[in-house]
């Protein structure tokens, strides 16, 4: 590092922090077909492929113990980590859970945390294999190994789009925002009546998108559809770093730009309803809020008709184009805004 230069991690962004990191990578294995820079690693492994993907979530980062209960955490996190097995058109085996446990923690309070990843193994079909316990001075950390298998003729990658392709969202985004925004303002009532024992915040009328912050659902049942409808995506990614960064991560890795309208974007009700309660603007819930875990996808219009026979679950939102065109965007009123290649 020439001169003592400090360089800031925020001054990278996290694309190129994982780009220069992985410059330290000098070993490579004839089975690895994918590496870095996808949803899940991908190896050879006979008639199919082996997927491995890993997620860490960090307390006063990634959750508040304030008000996330600790089996929603486990459910996130395991759900966080599935995510990307379906995000490559796989399948989920298993996972090895580590955390890292501050004194604070009681034996049953790490069985909620685990009875949150056993009630996703009941749901996503993975059993809990392994794993690791270590000491923590403060913080409780968790990270969630998850382990699958793709046929080798049904992997997706990032990499795939094709101009004219239609790109495409299930579910709806900024949900998991909007329920972020909720919590954090109650926590801060909290706050301000001296963390009264007594208080109960009333969470009903935000049932829905509390529920898309603490307890996200990754998308199996749009994978299984895919399956029976022997319909392969060109590309895809799951939701969880805001739409515009993940439409640049998908952009990127196929070599292409993106169009999408801005009045196509599928955002709740509910999720409309708390932007303007916090009289904030909804699309950036949309844009850059994350943690939805939907998925993005390409396909070719053909096969957009063929899904939408059977699947309704999902929005199309804009075309792939040439990579000079970059990533825009265009408004309702008929403008265009054009995003650069940042963390957003």
């Amino acid at each position: 590092m020439a001169d003592n230069e400090f360089r800031t991690i925020q001054s990278l962004g996290r694309r190129e922090l994982i780009n220069e990191l992985m410059e330290h990578n000098e070993t490579q294995h004839k089975e690895t077909i994918k590496g870095w820079g996808d949803d899940s690693a991908v190896l050879e492994n006979s008639d199919h492929l082996k997927l491995l993907s890993s997620e860490s979530f960090m307390e006063g980062v990634d959750f508040d113990l304030t008000y996330v209960p600790l089996h929603h955490l486990g459910y996130k996190v395991a759900t966080a980590a599935v995510s990307d097995i379906y995000a490559m058109n796989g399948t989920p085996d298993a996972v090895l859970v580590n955390l890292s446990v501050p004194n604070k923690m009681s034996v049953d309070m790490l069985k909620q945390i685990y009875k949150g990843i056993g009630a996703a193994g009941k749901d996503y079909d993975f059993e809990i294999v392994g794993g690791d316990l270590s000491a923590s001075h403060q913080l409780l950390g968790i990270s969630i190994s998850c382990y699958g298998n793709v046929d080798k003729e049904l992997i997706t990658y990032r990499s795939g789009a094709r101009i004219g392709d239609a790109i495409c969202v299930t579910g709806d985004v900024g949900g998991a925002t909007a329920g972020l925004r909720i919590l954090m303002r109650e926590k801060k009532f909290w706050e301000e009546e001296k963390q009264q024992q007594s208080f109960q915040p009333n969470l009903d009328d935000y049932e829905y998108v509390v529920k898309r912050q603490l307890v996200p659902i990754a998308r199996k049942s749009f994978i299984e559809i895919l399956r029976d409808l022997d319909i392969i995506p060109t590309s895809m990614i799951d939701l969880t770093q805001g739409l515009v960064n993940d439409l640049q991560n998908l952009a990127e890795a196929s070599g292409k730009g993106v169009y999408f309208y801005q009045a196509t974007l599928p955002i709740s009700l509910d999720t409309r309803n708390v932007a303007d309660e916090m009289k904030e603007d909804v699309d950036k819930y949309a844009l850059y809020g994350g943690e939805d875990y939907e998925m993005v996808f390409t396909l070719p219009e053909e096969n957009v008709e063929k899904l939408s026979e059977e699947f309704s679950d999902f929005t199309v939102i804009g075309q792939v184009k040439n990579q000079e065109e970059g990533i825009r965007m265009q408004q309702a009123e008929g403008g265009v805004v054009s995003f650069n290649d940042s963390e957003g």
